[in-house]
């Protein structure tokens, strides 16, 4: 049977797993490009000049590089409950404008951080274990049509996906991860993705949450039927340009 981990156990496996989970990233082909893909696709005007962007569930920071990449003049916010993941990111270079903090992001969203312009939330909702009560609460942290995007291990429904997302975790992921001594995170790897929701089943519980423009963009490579991202807004894209406006002149006028 497989066993997921939740909560505080989920967290202490990525503390552990924090030593090589770069090099294992690295060795995945199209990780990082295909994050920095989903942080373009949040679409951000000028270089997210003057805008807010939370990192949620950021773990060692390779998120927070796209988000970065994507809109190098945003003030971005990244969180993460591991405190090993988040040490590692923070042993990284940032400019002034990134900042991280150690909390889950159910803490996070339910505090006084926001309003928000855009949440990027990059392989969380599978590993929480209230998905609709974070995403009513991923709500309330932006702004009145403020951008969302989730990159997420989410099969397409398809069984050849599945087939190969197993076939991929016994030959692949689990015995690599077992090298390093966190077969027990690399075989929830593998569960939560069969558990989780597909690509529609996901995009339907956005729908029900609230959000609006809902659509589903597929990665390249390897990846194609296993990781999509899921693009949504807070309300009206009208009712988010004039908001955004309003938040940029005043982020300006308190400079």
């Amino acid at each position: 049977m497989m066993t997921l981990l939740r909560d505080h156990d989920l967290a202490r496996a990525f503390d552990h797993a924090s030593r090589t989970y770069d090099r294992l990233t690295a060795l995945n082909p199209g990780y990082r490009s295909e994050l920095l893909r989903s942080a373009r696709r949040l679409r951000l005007p000028d270089d997210g000049a003057g805008l807010r962007v939370a990192d949620l569930g950021c773990g060692t920071g390779a998120s927070t590089r796209a988000l970065l990449r994507a809109a190098p003049r945003a003030h971005i916010t990244a969180v993460d409950a591991s405190s090993g993941m988040l040490h590692r990111a923070l042993d990284k270079p940032w400019p002034p404008q990134v900042r991280f903090l150690h909390m889950t992001a159910e803490e996070f969203a339910a505090g006084d951080e926001g309003p928000f312009d855009a949440v990027f939330a990059a392989y969380l909702f599978r590993n929480v274990t209230g998905p609709d009560q974070l995403l009513t609460a991923v709500r309330t942290l932006l702004r009145p049509g403020g951008r969302l995007a989730v990159h997420e291990y989410s099969l397409s429904g398809s069984p050849v996906h599945r087939a190969l997302w197993n076939t991929l975790c016994r030959g692949v992921i689990i015995p690599a991860g077992t090298l390093g001594g966190d077969r027990a995170l690399y075989r929830h790897l593998r569960a939560s993705v069969l558990r989780f929701d597909t690509a529609p089943a996901f995009a339907d519980r956005l729908r029900r949450a609230g959000f609006t423009g809902v659509r589903v963009a597929p990665v390249a490579g390897w990846q194609t039927g296993i990781v999509h991202t899921f693009l949504a807004r807070n309300g009206s894209a009208a009712t988010g340009a004039a908001a955004t406006a309003t938040a940029r002149a005043t982020t300006g006028e308190a400079r």
